[in-house]
């Protein structure tokens, strides 16, 4: 008893020391995990591409296809920030009127305001976020080479395994890696797809409103959908705050408000679970707190690749019985019977790791 007492102490103590390394390693941590994630989600263009060009120029081709996402997603991201920085410093005399008429509703209620105080550091920080550009682009130049380095590693690492581990470890492991490449594969695939939903909807609601930048706020709403609950928040309040600022009355933003908060609803609660399935086993719960504990880890990063992680945590966690617990707790019960059983069908179909050589 003493002895289990002082394992489970120590297993508390290495988690905590855990958690605050990997806030402490940030730089270096953050683009490893993300590396991981890209390389689960690229590996089948790259066993594609094997079919028709030699491994060398297989690679060079799934390194330059993921060279052309990156760039086209960096492009998106700069081109949005700046679009709605600079309409809402092109309209500084609307959005004063706006401010002002929210200060006196908010002084009514006893919530007193500073509109030139709290416009001043609204545009501050957007400008900061502009500017912090190039550390963005720094990371994904630094996370590019992380997978352009890590592809080439994926045979060999199967190989060490088989070297390092028994045969029983061997299958437990080989297992828990493909299993986490293929959830993370279906939820990026889930996530585009409904991403691209969300923004063609935007666009069309604010093309038929008359909202100036409709393009815009659809391509804002699709990246944002990339980060679970609070992405979708977010991409609902700059359109609505935008349209108030336009059109000076209460029935455009309203329409607009309704229209995205529908939009939002529709595609989470009805889209997102019909093509989801049982593809992803955690419950919505785990999904909250996961996204909760990784935004504080490693903030709009963590916020992104909550869900890849947690999923990948609770897959190794069932690998082995010690750890069973914590799958039972961030999974879903129903989901989780589906999950394991088809596991168990894949598993009867795989060959044995000795004998699998790809």
């Amino acid at each position: 008893m003493r002895d289990t007492t002082r394992n489970k102490l120590l297993g508390v103590i290495a988690v905590i020391l855990g958690v605050g390394a990997l806030r402490a390693s940030y730089s270096v941590t953050m683009p490893l995990a993300a590396a991981g994630v890209v390389i689960a989600a690229v590996w089948p263009v790259k066993k594609w591409v094997d079919r028709y060009l030699p491994s060398g120029l297989a690679y060079a081709a799934t390194v330059a296809t993921l060279a052309v996402v990156f760039a086209g997603f960096t492009v998106a991201v700069y081109f949005c920030a700046a679009q709605v920085v600079f309409a809402f410093e092109q309209d500084w005399e609307r959005f004063n009127v706006l401010y002002v008429r929210m200060a006196r509703w908010g002084e009514l209620w006893g919530w007193p305001l500073d509109g030139q105080v709290a416009y001043g550091r609204l545009i501050g920080v957007a400008r900061g976020l502009l500017q912090n550009v190039y550390a963005t682009l720094a990371y994904l130049g630094f996370i590019a080479l992380l997978v352009t380095f890590g592809l080439p590693e994926v045979p060999a690492l199967r190989i060490k395994l088989r070297e390092t581990f028994n045969r029983e470890e061997q299958r437990k492991i080989i297992e828990s890696v493909e299993d986490i490449a293929l959830k993370t594969r279906q939820y990026l695939g889930i996530s585009t797809l409904t991403s691209l939903l969300t923004g063609a909807a935007t666009t069309l609601l604010a093309f038929a409103v008359g909202l100036d930048l409709a393009l815009v706020w659809g391509v804002l709403n699709f990246l944002l959908n990339y980060v679970p609950v609070v992405g979708n928040l977010i991409g609902i309040l700059p359109p609505s705050l935008y349209a108030y600022m336009q059109f000076q009355t209460v029935t455009a933003p309203v329409l607009v408000l309704v229209g995205l908060t529908v939009i939002q609803l529709i595609i989470s609660n009805v889209v997102y679970p019909m093509l989801q399935g049982r593809s992803l086993s955690l419950s919505p719960l785990a999904i909250i707190v996961a996204l909760s504990f990784w935004s504080w880890v490693w903030g709009i990063a963590g916020a992104i690749l909550a869900v890849p992680l947690t999923s990948a945590i609770v897959i190794a966690c069932e690998a082995f019985p010690s750890t069973q617990w914590v799958a039972r707790l961030l999974s879903e019960p129903e989901q989780r019977k589906g999950w394991l059983a088809r596991r168990r069908r894949e598993t009867a179909r795989r060959p044995t790791p000795g004998e699998d050589h790809d």
